[in-house]
């Protein structure tokens, strides 16, 4: 059940960065890991090993689920993982069906923003350059499966 906290309208823009510096649901655990599921894993593993700047620390068969996952341990202690399921569709990711809309990663400031801009564009990677809205500052890019990806900043 959402609660919204009493004198905040969680839909009006002002409010927006109060929401972020507080935490909306201070007792509810935060992110552990993501997986996403990935058509090849070795093109989809030096793909990200070049964004992220580092190889995974995990890449084996989970037996118990029947799957192959690579993972990469992140700043913070969160967990990206690429999973490979031997019954996998072969479709590409689209954010408009039910299910992962996208994935952003958290820059801390408009300066980290435009440093991974300049990493995206050494290593050829097609985005849509730096979004500003009253909520803070983006930049949208796709892995080889089409998977909608985001390095966040908060407003300044």
């Amino acid at each position: 059940m959402c609660r919204q906290r009493p004198g905040i309208r969680f839909g009006d823009p002002a409010n927006i960065s109060a929401v972020n510096q507080e935490a909306a649901v201070p007792e509810f655990p935060p992110i552990a890991h993501v997986a996403v599921t990935v058509t090849d894993l070795q093109r989809s593993t030096r793909w990200y090993s070049e964004l992220l700047a580092a190889g995974p620390v995990l890449d084996e068969d989970e037996e118990i689920g029947g799957f192959h996952h690579t993972v990469f341990a992140l700043d913070g202690g969160q967990l990206f993982g690429l999973h490979t399921h031997p019954d996998a569709a072969s479709d590409r990711f689209d954010e408009h069906r039910t299910g992962l809309d996208h994935v952003a990663f958290a820059c801390r400031n408009r300066s980290e923003l435009q440093e991974r801009v300049a990493r995206l564009d050494e290593l050829g990677i097609v985005h849509g350059g730096i979004v500003d809205a009253h909520y803070g500052s983006g930049v949208s890019f796709r892995d080889p499966d089409g998977i909608a990806l985001e390095f966040f900043a908060p407003p300044a």
